[in-house]
């Protein structure tokens, strides 16, 4: 990449609403690294969390195009099916197959992996998500948008890291641009404290996604599995549409497709280049910084409150 177009690229990233948005797609495509090989998946295993729309259906679109056989892991089953038709009909050749579990359970994620019990496993793609409206509790006491961002995704990563150390895999957290509006909060993670704000949960546990990553990878690195976060700027999805109708309303004609949202997803699953490296955050094909203002860098006792605090929630065994 040339000076000019790093200069580019990071005005794009700092200006906020031309990068995350359609307009940063369409400039960055003209000279980001290359797609990952036609057929870079093929024999490979892939599971996407939240399949069944928005990103998690256009992760899965672009895997199974790459060759890969994925597992949708899903709420709903019938919408799982639905979805995974609707690829088939796309991709004829896809390889697909439809889960049930709740990532915010606990319960359910041991039920699925122990089920799942894959020799290997080359992709785990974190994109299961929520935003509700008011405070709510899983029936296990957790905090809704920390259990599905945070706890069900750390137990799933550990469960399954057997099989991602036998394929050399790769972890890929789905996290959000609007985790820079949030610091890393472990003295109230459960949200308890406070008038409640959907938002602005839904950016904390983006940010602790990306510290998790951080985390992760290290750990993982001497089974050789791979680990980054991404944010996939502002894409029209159910999630947007649903849960920030004004914000919808507002950025409508300049938000990306769920094609364009999940382009990095695939790319760090498939590509070469995110291989040589561990723990980063991405952005359209690029490495982006994890905090911009001095107030919101994590100290080194809130990352081990984070971590201790998902092996105490989830009972996993290190």
């Amino acid at each position: 990449m040339s000076t000019a177009t790093k200069v580019l690229d990071t005005v794009l990233d700092r200006t906020v609403v031309p990068g995350y948005s359609k307009i940063g797609y369409a400039v960055r495509s003209r000279f980001w690294p290359a797609d990952p090989a036609p057929g870079a998946l093929a024999g490979k295993t892939a599971l996407v969390t939240g399949a069944n729309s928005g990103l998690g259906k256009a992760a899965v679109a672009g895997l199974a195009r790459l060759g890969a056989s994925v597992h949708l892991v899903v709420r709903n089953t019938e919408k799982g099916e639905q979805a995974r038709q609707e690829i088939v009909n796309e991709i004829p050749q896809a390889h697909l197959e439809v889960h049930r579990c709740d990532i915010s359970s606990l319960a359910d994620v041991r039920a699925f992996a122990e089920g799942f019990a894959p020799d290997t496993l080359d992709v785990l793609v974190h994109n299961a998500g929520a935003l509700p409206p008011s405070r709510a509790e899983t029936p296990e006491g957790n905090e809704t948008t920390l259990a599905t961002h945070v706890l069900g995704p750390f137990l799933l990563t550990g469960l399954l890291r057997p099989a991602l150390a036998a394929a050399r895999g790769r972890v890929v957290f789905v996290s959000s641009g609007g985790m820079y509006t949030a610091k890393l909060r472990s003295d109230d993670p459960q949200y308890r404290e406070g008038e409640y704000a959907g938002a602005k949960a839904y950016a904390r546990t983006k940010r602790m996604q990306v510290v998790l990553a951080e985390q992760w990878a290290a750990r993982l690195a001497d089974d050789g599995v791979t680990v980054h976060s991404t944010h996939p700027g502002w894409a029209d999805t159910p999630g947007v549409t649903g849960s920030l109708p004004g914000f919808n309303k507002i950025m409508g004609p300049l938000l990306r497709t769920p094609d364009q949202g999940a382009d990095t997803i695939v790319w760090l699953a498939a590509a070469d280049e995110p291989t040589r490296a561990s723990g980063h955050f991405w952005h359209d094909r690029r490495v982006r910084p994890t905090h911009y203002l001095p107030w919101q860098h994590d100290t080194p006792e809130a990352r081990k409150r984070l971590w201790d605090l998902c092996v105490e929630e989830t009972g996993l065994v290190i």
